[in-house]
């Protein structure tokens, strides 16, 4: 069986794709099954009970050699520890390519649309295979997810209609109500802890080149309640220190992303990070925290600048 995963500290797209995938793929001739590289968020149970389908288990030990197949990602740094000692097979993704190194010749499928889901649709209608209820509720919850639905700048005009093409095969008429009891779900955060918000939906990249890159943490909290997220501001910015020590990176941020306002309020560890961001973004930085505005897609709108800041100078 193939291990199928997303990256980690997953989201609603790297569970969904995963579990789609790995059903595609058996269905075409080669089985597979999903995994997870970590707990889920507060979305992602909810939109696998509505769509009935089970958590899939966590990834186990795998050995050297091992053939794997990716979805979602394809940055070593945001997979499984040994993904270096594996054989990636297969990679369906939607994000920059990164410095992924393949033993052999695999199968590679990016497209620059708002979710890997879309692009798992294409794939079944290039090969006529049918797309069942559970795989098209799966696939169009991703898509709301990692468009919000729609909000986001990366949403392309396929994103929209896959969606439009896969809510009567999920049996959901309203979709706009679906969309918003996802994000209520995903709002939901209780008495979480502080390292766990952190972490929900939380990415490392290296930026620059030899001995002047620079690895940083970029974390995303998305929610229609960011009063609540801003109100622990201490508990997140000692959270995000901790973060940087035990990584050893150079610099950590959070951004509280406002769902239904479309906005962008971050969380700003020290002066280094402050630097940074006055000089890219060219805003002030008040009291450890950054208004960068509609800037709401760390994928089309914060790493980019920043790979920018980064880049050698000739």
């Amino acid at each position: 069986m193939l291990p199928v995963f997303g990256h980690m500290n997953p989201d609603t797209d790297a569970v969904a794709s995963a579990l789609v995938y790995a059903n595609f793929l058996s269905r075409t001739g080669t089985p597979a099954q999903a995994y997870r590289l970590g707990e889920l968020n507060f979305e992602t149970p909810y939109v696998l009970q509505a769509a009935g389908v089970e958590i899939p288990p966590l990834l186990p030990e795998l050995s050297a050699g091992t053939p794997v197949a990716l979805v979602d990602h394809n940055e070593p740094q945001q997979s499984v520890g040994n993904l270096g000692e594996l054989d990636v097979t297969r990679v369906v993704d939607h994000h920059r390519l990164g410095n992924l190194q393949t033993a052999a010749v695999p199968f590679l499928r990016f497209e620059p649309v708002g979710c890997t889901a879309t692009i798992l649709l294409k794939l079944h209608r290039e090969q006529a295979v049918s797309v069942e209820k559970a795989g098209a509720h799966l696939m169009l919850s991703a898509i709301l997810s990692d468009t919000l639905h729609f909000r986001s700048p990366t949403t392309t005009a396929a994103d929209r209609e896959a969606v439009e093409f896969l809510a009567p095969i999920a049996g959901i008429d309203d979709v706009a109500a679906y969309a918003m009891a996802m994000f209520a779900a995903k709002s939901d955060l209780g008495d979480t802890p502080a390292e766990q918000l952190l972490q929900m939906d939380y990415k490392e990249f290296t930026f620059g080149e030899g001995d002047l890159a620079q690895r940083w943490g970029l974390g995303v909290i998305e929610t229609t309640n960011p009063g609540y997220v801003l109100g622990r501001q201490a508990e997140l910015l000692a959270a995000m220190d901790q973060a940087r020590a035990d990584q050893g990176l150079n610099g950590v941020l959070l951004s509280v992303v406002d769902i239904l306002h479309e906005s962008n309020q971050t969380l700003v560890l020290s002066a280094t990070e402050q630097k940074v961001l006055e000089e890219v973004f060219g805003i002030q930085v008040t009291e450890q925290r950054a208004d960068l505005g509609n800037r709401i897609s760390r994928k089309k709108q914060i790493v980019p600048a920043l790979e920018a800041y980064f880049a050698p100078t000739l």
